[in-house]
């Protein structure tokens, strides 16, 4: 058996249909449909989009994931559906916040969508947090100053774009640059601007069809004690600037 198998008999049945009814209405015979729910078969390309807007479930969820292991209710309101198949809800109703590891960062790119993956990470609770999905990502690089290597962003889930707004940072998760922690510079109809606290760092776009999964920032964690000798990318610079504006008073 496959999962886009077990997902269509679950489908079927949450709908109470027979077999021949889905077949009718995907115009096929009641045989053909039965060999894919059996797992013996798998519908070709067009067939299956047919599948996927007949049961309001994406093709992402059908062929990759349990679709008994996510809220399918909530799921089907949104616009893409596979957006929220991340997101994993206690029922005990405590605030669970998932901490994706520094070592295993990358692994979250494959993981994201799969709800085994995400019940095995570890997980902390943060009672000050406000009632929403919350996610530790871990901070790298200088790019984002105060947020150093070892630090950890605790970001809020962000179910719709029209939630977005300039100034923010999020956590973005994208197919090509897997985490990034930035700050939202512009809005476009095709993508998102986004910008690095350090001026070093040039700003960059990303496409919409290249976001994955949005979180905002909710607070951080500091790993390690500051160092007064740890000066951010921007300190240095105008130290360098304010040096360099001595020296040409000088020979003047």
């Amino acid at each position: 058996m496959s999962l886009l198998s077990d997902n269509m008999r679950f489908l079927r049945a949450r709908m109470g249909l027979s077999q021949q009814a889905v077949a009718d209405e995907l115009i096929i015979t009641r045989g053909r449909y039965a060999k894919y729910e059996d797992g013996m078969s798998e519908p070709p390309i067009e067939l299956l989009l047919k599948i996927s807007r007949f049961y309001k479930v994406s093709i992402d969820l059908l062929v990759s994931v349990d679709i008994r292991r996510v809220p399918l209710d909530e799921l089907q309101q949104l616009p893409d559906n596979r957006i929220l198949l991340p997101i994993v809800v206690d029922t005990e109703g405590r605030n669970r916040i998932e901490i994706i590891p520094h070592k295993a960062r990358m692994g979250y790119l494959s993981g994201y969508s799969d709800p085994e993956y995400i019940e095995s990470l570890q997980h902390i609770s943060l009672p000050f947090l406000s009632h929403a999905k919350y996610r530790a990502f871990p901070a790298t690089g200088d790019s984002m100053p105060p947020h150093t290597e070892g630090s950890f962003i605790i970001g809020k889930y962000v179910s719709s774009r029209a939630d977005l707004r300039v100034g923010k940072t999020y956590v973005f998760l994208t197919r090509q640059e897997g985490i990034s922690y930035k700050r939202l510079g512009e809005i476009k109809a095709h993508g998102l601007v986004l910008h690095s606290d350090n001026p070093f760092y040039k700003p960059f776009e990303v496409e919409y069809a290249d976001l994955l999964e949005i979180w905002e920032f909710a607070c951080s964690i500091a790993t390690r004690e500051s160092d007064p000798d740890d000066l951010p990318a921007q300190t240095i610079k105008e130290m360098l600037v304010a040096l360099r504006k001595d020296i040409q008073a000088l020979q003047k």
